[in-house]
């Protein structure tokens, strides 16, 4: 579990950050994949409707590059669609961890532009490295990656408090630059099993990661990047 140290005092309400987790947690729950909508079913014709449903909306690489026009829009599709409850529940506990702040100083247009894009790229370029993958990408992990990447640029000193289970789950308090930095390194140690067996695309979080903190870095005015130095420290302060 990570949760920031509080978000500045200029900032007004995340709109772009509660509709994202909203929806995603409207589409979970109305789908197939929740158990919780009678009008799939149980039993086998409830595990059909699963398939059909990733099918549908999810990514699929060797489909992307060379199929229909509509998977073109599937990266955007796979956003909102999430595999289980825990997968659901882990990707929001990150947008909502460290989604305000970056909604708070990117502006809402600008974060939703960040948001969408860094998750459609992660997984385009999931799918050209893997292109003969018949594997199915849901979920919003690039696109929460591209936030976590953003929020490094904008907050490097930023306290984040972590609960490590080697530690016996003890809160740490470390800046952020160390915790995201840590949690980058893992993810790409582990893109070599991409190609394997299914899981988690490692790699969609690699590049989601690395182009959000760019699109940070390239949205930032030369003055503007001098004042996030200054407000990088800003969840050293109580709150």
């Amino acid at each position: 579990m990570i949760e920031t140290a509080g978000r500045p005092s200029h900032a007004g309400t995340p709109w772009v950050t509660w509709t994202v987790l909203a929806v995603c947690g409207a589409v979970f729950l109305i789908g197939p994949v929740s158990g919780l909508n009678p009008a799939y079913g149980t039993g086998p014709g409830l595990l059909s409707a699963q398939t059909d449903y990733f099918a549908r909306w999810g990514v699929v690489p060797q489909e992307l590059l060379h199929g229909s026009p509509w998977a073109l829009c599937t990266p955007l599709t796979a956003l909102f669609v999430h595999g289980n409850w825990l997968h659901l529940l882990g990707n929001m506990l990150f947008l909502y961890v460290f989604g305000a702040m970056t909604e708070a100083h990117l502006g809402r247009a600008a974060f939703l532009c960040c948001y969408l894009l860094t998750g459609y790229l992660a997984l385009f370029g999931y799918a050209a490295v893997h292109a003969h993958s018949e594997r199915t990408l849901v979920g919003a992990s690039g696109a929460i990656s591209g936030v976590l990447g953003a929020f490094l640029y904008l907050f490097p000193r930023a306290r984040v408090t972590s609960l490590f289970p080697f530690l016996f789950f003890l809160p740490l308090r470390f800046p952020a630059w160390a915790v995201l930095l840590f949690w980058f390194a893992l993810q790409w140690l582990a893109t070599g099993t991409d190609a394997g067996r299914p899981g988690v695309a490692y790699l969609a979080h690699v590049v989601g990661f690395a182009l959000g903190f760019g699109y940070a870095w390239g949205l930032r005015t030369p003055a503007a990047r001098v004042k996030d130095a200054a407000r990088s420290t800003e969840g050293d302060k109580p709150t």
